[in-house]
């Protein structure tokens, strides 16, 4: 029996593709038969994750230096993209970036700074890969990765927490519009996983705390988050759209009082 591949000959962009849950998205992606586009700010990071997983796949993977923040960049990598594989069918929204920071200490242009990074980018990629998309007229997947702390609060983060609010409001309504093209749009809730952005603040103090809040009593791997994607990115979820899936290990739904006795013997 042949092998089944969930993402056969699929052509997907991932920002920030090269670290990370990224990193591990684009794996996984190319695992699954696709064709890999990593937009990544670190050119040279860049060029060695896509030699690294089309060692290890033997799929078509590129590396395209890309500067979610700038829209001339965002425009040059959907053009490249289309230049050397002829379509786009797959776009994760993935780069995104964190500044811890107290509300009321923050200035207006780390507020800036931090949605135009998480937020504004997205916007602009899923503009104009909607726009070939919608030119190809074959449908066509997106994935934005929000965080839980979407929807519960992040002290200290109020700018990334506002941002991930953002593109989940503007994922539905971009799903609302893109229905008709048979283009999905989706978001991700991921909880508490190992990256490289967060695996310096997974302190044994942070852990305890943490496995005291998450039922499952465990940090995600990155390679975890990346099979909900696929699941997203496939044909699997054809009649998802609009709306957000939560990898958290019960973080988000878990309202226990830890340690608390509520009948005294």
């Amino acid at each position: 029996m042949a092998e089944r591949y969930l993402l056969k000959d699929k052509v997907a962009i991932v920002t920030g593709g090269a670290a990370g849950i990224g990193y591990a998205i684009a794996s996984e992606f190319a695992r699954e038969g696709a064709k890999v586009v990593i937009a990544e700010l670190r050119e040279a990071r860049g060029i060695q994750a896509a030699a690294e997983i089309a060692a290890a796949t033997g799929a078509e993977v590129k590396a395209f230096r890309t500067d979610v923040r700038d829209e001339d960049q965002i425009k040059r990598c959907v053009e490249e993209t289309v230049a050397a594989f002829g379509r786009i069918d797959i776009l994760i929204n993935n780069a995104s970036k964190i500044v811890m920071c107290p509300a009321l200490e923050m200035t207006t242009e780390t507020y800036e700074e931090i949605m135009r990074n998480n937020a504004t980018s997205m916007v602009i990629f899923s503009r104009e890969v909607g726009k070939q998309m919608v030119k190809q007229g074959q449908g066509g997947v997106m994935v934005f990765l929000s965080s839980i702390h979407a929807s519960i609060s992040e002290p200290n983060c109020s700018a990334y927490t506002a941002a991930k609010g953002a593109i989940e409001a503007y994922g539905r309504t971009l799903a609302t519009e893109l229905a008709p093209h048979k283009i999905r749009v989706n978001m991700i809730q991921p909880g508490a996983t190992y990256s490289e952005l967060t695996t310096p603040m997974y302190t044994e103090a942070v852990k305890k705390s943490l496995f005291e809040r998450v039922p499952m009593k465990e940090i995600a791997q990155p390679e975890w988050i990346a099979r909900g994607i696929v699941f997203l990115a496939s044909d699997e979820s054809r009649y998802m759209t609009g709306t957000t899936l939560v990898m958290d290990g019960g973080y988000r739904m878990d309202g226990s009082l830890p340690g608390a006795a509520y009948w005294e013997e």
